[in-house]
């Protein structure tokens, strides 16, 4: 009989990465930027776990796999690890997982509980007793086979020898090799026998093997004459063996005496270079398979996610009843759904999460979707319906049409949810839900701004007191104390003393005069603007007296409380693009000035680093989801008028990222498009580099007969029965507002949708009339909606007409250039946006532009605090007014936050 035939397991493996490495090619042809991912978790430092890591990274190289190794130290615990295999197993980017065995860790850590740790669909080392599980009853389609027993089969089918009605015999039982061996041979139709230890016919039973799988671990163990003539030898073993003649003085030899065997079987492979090289190759294909797996599965870039069914009801029920009617999904698996990992969500509760900024920092060169703004005709003092019409567009765009959509809107204040304005969760069948969850406390968000926005009230009194009632030495003392024996400047006071233009680190070397100047604020109490807040309208508090305690000696002063969400830290927290960026514009919050003039900052205070760690969570955007399961950002709320009326810039960017180059972020401004979208557009988008797309503008025909000179709708009071009936005249003429604020939209060169909110007093032909005028105007398109009633079905028209709005040109330009003197931007705003013929600064504002000149913040954003009743400064006039001249009584700055913002008419 001839010698058998080698089966060599480097060719094979060798043509088997070849085949992988242009089926990875074929995968980035179909979906470009999309690569497997391999990731190998290591704990420890072994040499030889780290020579069969190498290999594995080298191969995964080879074929056009992302292959990523983790290495945790020796130290780590099994909390440790398996918390480091849940971030894996969440990661989209990652198909293929191993842990790699033997664990090398001075802490106890239980093997199976790891292994068994890794999700099903990623352990591509098959495992998992999931995957062994299926193995076992033959759903060899839907599971994962260790690589070793997968290498064994490919090399059995390299011979062309049929598997199927052949008698096979598996030395070994061991879970990795023997027993899946087992399996798959069973599921290949052979009849198998398992030989172990124990097996007392152990060479009888060889000898009947027609296939014949040895993985013993013992040199030699099965002797060439035992082997039946004509068998394929399949040879797992890697054992040493003395030999003199090699210089390491030992020899690699397998589980079957090779030299006798070969001239028995018709195939065998050798040790080394038989099955050692494709247990590599088959952790590579199990790899790639995985990864065409999750293609077939999932679309990249296509999220795959569960939308809720809505059971509309006629009459539409309260927006409560609606709300608290359906479940909303766990916020975890919504997070899942859009792509964020384990450790990027926080989570508060089952229907709201917080979102790391590493997300961000991940997808980082993740391209961006579509931005859209959603605006408004100046409102009846009702509103519109942006908020609703926010939702609505987000429910059609992905539950009506299947488009990754993400909603990013502001947490409403306590101030109108328990006043006349009520929530801003939306309404009707287009609502962010649990809406009672999303219209009180949230996470916290506006109760660290509270607390941080009075520790800055609280320093600036103190600080204060503590100046008029000590010396010099003894207030150094108390800024610079002795610890140890030792003093020592903080990061912040370096940064005073720099200010100052004293460039000294050493405490002990500064003269008196220095001493002096940097204890000293010296601050003027007139020129205090900064006010301590409550969430609360509470008007008794409006104005009070502080410092009444005998304790404070008789220094009082008049002071007030202003609403949460006006303070400055709100507007910081909004246009902020990370942690750092946050800081640094808290510390740059000017509270006041000196006596000499210069501005008094929170970083002169001292307080920077302690407001940074009480808005640390608050930093991080909040995740909700529509009534349809749409996911939402809900993220800071400032006011439009005294501060710039939009949501945070983080949470835009991340879910920028998240919706991938296809998908859409819908946006909202508050109150008009003269007010908040004049403010996304030079302020928010100046700051945060972004590029608006389109501009949904929303009208009403009720809001449109007031503009038309219809009578005056008051919150809480009927409305008049010109609202109630057909009036064609009336509306054409109140459609002079639509027409302007098209104009301020198209200014900034960003195509307008025309959202026309359908009530159900509306007609059909003043609905048409609306629309036939928006598109006379200038919109892109106009649409009529009826979302408040049908949730996302009453939105799809509109989400068609900002699809293709979408791929039409959008030439964004700013309105101004900042370096403009502050009164010319003032001019064009008041000019370009409102219709006036020009401004007139009353002498408070003049001395104010003189002043922030000469501080140097004169080339700031302008954020100008209006009515939002009407495009003038008078709430009377309606319509489109021209001709009249806008008056500026005062400008104040917000110079940590980037802006000036002038306040508008004669009166406060």
């Amino acid at each position: 009989m001839a010698p058998a035939e080698i089966l060599s397991g480097k060719i094979v493996s060798a043509q088997v990465r070849e085949r992988l490495k242009q089926q990875v090619a074929e995968m980035k042809e179909r979906f470009p930027g999309f690569r497997p991912g391999l990731a190998i978790l290591q704990v420890g430092n072994r040499d030889d776990s780290n020579l069969y890591i190498n290999m594995k990274l080298k191969a995964a190289a080879e074929i056009g796999i992302s292959a990523n190794h983790i290495k945790l130290p020796n130290t780590a615990t099994e909390a440790d690890v398996l918390k480091c295999i849940a971030s894996l197993n969440g990661d989209p980017a990652v198909h293929g997982f191993i842990v790699q065995l033997p664990l090398d860790s001075d802490k106890p850590i239980n093997t199976e509980k790891i292994t068994n740790a890794v999700a099903p669909e990623k352990d591509v080392d098959g495992l998992s007793s999931i995957n062994a599980g299926k193995l076992s009853r033959g759903d060899l389609g839907d599971c994962f086979i260790p690589c070793t027993p997968k290498g064994c089969m490919e090399l059995i089918r390299q011979t062309g020898v049929q598997v199927a009605g052949k008698r096979a015999v598996v030395v070994g039982r061991s879970k990795i090799v023997g027993a899946p061996m087992h399996d798959l041979l069973l599921w290949n139709h052979a009849t198998v026998t398992t030989c172990h230890s124990k097996t007392s016919t152990l060479a009888e039973e060889v000898g009947k093997a027609d296939i014949l799988v040895v993985a013993a671990g013992k040199a030699e163990m099965v002797k060439g004459e035992w082997i039946k003539p004509g068998a394929i030898v399949i040879d797992c073993g890697i054992n040493h063996v003395p030999d003199s003649t090699k210089a390491s003085g030992k020899r690699v030899v397998g589980d079957v005496a090779y030299s006798t065997a070969k001239e028995k079987a018709s195939y065998i492979t050798p040790v080394p270079g038989g099955v050692g090289p494709m247990t590599v190759a088959m952790l590579m294909q199990s790899t790639v398979e995985s990864a065409q797996r999750f293609l077939e599965k999932f679309q990249p870039g296509k999220w795959n996610i569960q939308y809720n069914q809505l059971t509309l009801k006629v009459p539409v029920p309260s927006d409560i009843e609606i709300s608290q009617s359906y479940m909303p999904k766990p916020i975890d698996q919504v997070a899942r759904e859009v792509g964020l990992l384990p450790d990027e969500v926080e989570l508060y509760g089952q229907t709201k999460a917080k979102v790391h900024l590493s997300a961000l920092k991940r997808l980082k060169n993740q391209p961006d979707g579509k931005y859209i703004v959603v605006t408004g005709i100046t409102p009846t003092p009702l509103g519109e319906g942006k908020s609703t019409t926010t939702v609505g567009l987000v429910q059609a765009l992905g539950a009506h049409l299947h488009q990754n959509v993400f909603a990013c809107v502001r947490q409403p204040s306590q101030g109108p949810t328990f006043g006349i304005k009520g929530g801003a969760a939306g309404g009707g069948y287009c609502q962010v839900i649990p809406m009672e969850e999303f219209n009180l406390h949230l996470t916290g968000d506006i109760h660290a701004i509270t607390a941080a926005n009075n520790l800055v009230a609280a320093a600036i009194d103190a600080r204060m007191f503590h100046e008029l009632t000590q010396t010099d030495q003894a207030l150094y003392t108390r800024l610079v104390p002795s610890v140890g024996g030792v003093r020592k400047f903080s990061d912040i006071q370096i940064r005073r003393l720099q200010k100052l233009g004293i460039n000294k680190t050493d405490p002990t070397t500064l003269t008196m005069e220095e001493v002096k100047l940097f204890v000293r604020l010296d601050i003027d109490p007139g020129t205090i603007t900064w006010q301590r807040v409550l969430d609360t309208n509470d008007r008794f508090l409006r104005k009070i007296t502080i410092g009444q305690s005998p304790t404070e000696k008789g220094f009082s002063r008049t002071a007030q409380f202003d609403i949460t969400v006006s303070s400055e830290i709100m507007a910081v927290l909004a246009l902020s693009d990370g942690l750092d960026d946050m800081k640094r514009r808290l510390g740059r919050m000017v509270v006041a000035a000196s006596k000499r003039g210069q501005p008094v900052t929170a970083d002169d205070l001292g307080v920077t680093g302690a407001l940074a760690v009480l808005m640390k969570d608050a930093v991080k955007p909040n995740l909700m989801q529509t009534l349809e399961g749409t996911p939402v950002f809900v993220h800071a709320g400032p006011f439009a008028n005294i501060a710039h009326g939009n949501s945070s810039v983080l949470a835009d960017k991340i879910a920028l990222k998240l919706v991938g180059k296809e998908g859409f972020v819908v946006t909202e401004a508050g109150f008009g498009a003269d007010i908040g979208m004049e403010k996304f557009f030079n302020i928010k988008c100046r700051y945060s580099g972004l590029r608006p797309h389109v501009v949904v503008l929303v009208a009403t025909v009720r809001a449109l007969k007031m503009h038309g000179g219809g009578p005056a709708v008051t919150a809480g009071v009927p409305l008049p029965k010109e609202y109630m009936e057909e009036n064609l005249q009336l509306l054409a003429k109140g459609c002079s507002n639509l027409n302007k604020q098209i104009q301020n939209a198209r200014m900034f060169g960003v195509p307008v949708v025309v959202a026309v909110n359908a009530f159900k007093t509306d007609t059909k032909a003043e609905l048409a009339l609306v629309v036939k005028l928006a598109k006379e105007a200038g919109a892109f398109d106009a649409v009529e909606c009826t979302h408040w009633a049908e949730g996302g079905k009453g939105a799809v028209a509109l989400a068609q007409a900002v699809q293709r709005a979408s791929q039409s040109p959008s030439n964004f330009r700013f309105l101004y250039d900042v370096e403009l003197p502050v009164v010319d931007k003032i001019r064009l705003i008041a000019q370009k946006i409102y219709g006036a013929s020009d401004i007139e600064l009353l002498p408070e504002a003049q001395e104010k532009v003189a002043l922030y000149t000469k501080q140097g913040f004169g080339n700031l954003p302008i954020c100008m605090a209006k009515t939002h009743l009407s495009l003038s400064h008078d709430p009377e006039q309606k319509g489109a007014p021209t001709g009249f001249v806008l008056p500026i009584r005062d400008i104040r700055a917000s110079v940590g936050a980037g802006f000036l913002y002038p306040l508008v008419g004669t009166v406060s």
